[in-house]
């Protein structure tokens, strides 16, 4: 599922290169407003930290929820305190768009997060250009050298990494290319399998200093103090919250010292 979704991504941006050229991308980010300081806004505190996600679909449950107004849902999310939003942008399986993610950014002033399949140093421009603070490695999808290489690019537009790891071996990838924000996500990427207890699992191999997220596998309150008593700083939740009652919802996450 990993390499299709990926496989699918690259494809996506490549017909957009077409329409839109590499150095009109270019021109675009370098010309944004320049990104917020994300690991700021994530910083651990006395409670947790919530990435509070736009998310339609997904491929292991399918359709979520319409989401007609991401620009409302978004302001909804910062009104009841989450630290930063995350926009699926990926269009296939998640129904997302870069322009859900320039909606996003336009109504909220906390930071946003492209959530995508990115390999490519023209989807990393593309994000800046719609104004995202922060974009999503996986190191499962990709080679060191080019974790390595996207990692710098994504830090040299001013945006910050979220590399998200699901082993203690990608967690030492992750270390390795130099991530200060590190994600550990329950869901198995192949399998979508997920496991509640892998973060715990891994929290101990990121170092102090380094902003520990767990994602995934957040369905109540009782989920986000799971993930906080096994260290995470962050937790970043998207269908639990466009299933129910996004402001309550996040409101009881918060809850959570």
């Amino acid at each position: 599922m990993l390499s299709s979704l990926t496989a699918g991504a690259a494809e996506d941006a490549a017909a957009r290169l077409e329409r839109v050229s590499f150095d009109e991308v270019e021109r675009a980010a370098l010309e944004q407003t320049p990104a917020l300081d994300a690991l700021a806004f994530l910083a651990p505190a006395e409670r947790v930290k919530i990435i509070a996600e736009v998310k339609r679909s997904s491929p292991s449950r399918g359709a979520l929820a319409a989401i007609t107004d991401p620009a409302a849902l978004a302001s909804t999310y910062q009104s009841a305190g989450a630290s930063a939003v995350s926009v699926l942008t990926e269009g296939r399986k998640f129904k997302g768009s870069l322009e859900d993610l320039e909606l996003v950014r336009d109504a909220v002033s906390i930071p946003v997060l492209r959530k995508d399949f990115i390999t490519l140093d023209y989807q990393v421009l593309e994000a800046r250009a719609a104004g995202a603070d922060l974009a999503l490695l996986i190191v499962a999808a990709l080679e060191q050298s080019e974790l390595l290489h996207l990692h710098e690019f994504i830090v040299s537009l001013g945006m910050t990494p979220l590399v998200e790891t699901h082993s203690a071996d990608e967690v030492e990838r992750a270390l390795d290319a130099g991530a200060g924000l590190i994600g550990v996500n329950a869901r198995n990427l192949s399998t979508f399998e997920l496991d509640r207890d892998l973060f715990g699992t891994l929290a101990d191999r990121i170092p102090a200093g380094i902003i520990r997220v767990a994602e995934s596998a957040v369905k109540s309150a009782a989920d986000v103090s799971h993930y906080r008593s096994s260290g995470a700083d962050v937790v970043l939740v998207g269908e639990a919250l466009v299933t129910g009652d996004p402001a309550r919802t996040l409101e009881e996450f918060l809850g959570v010292s």
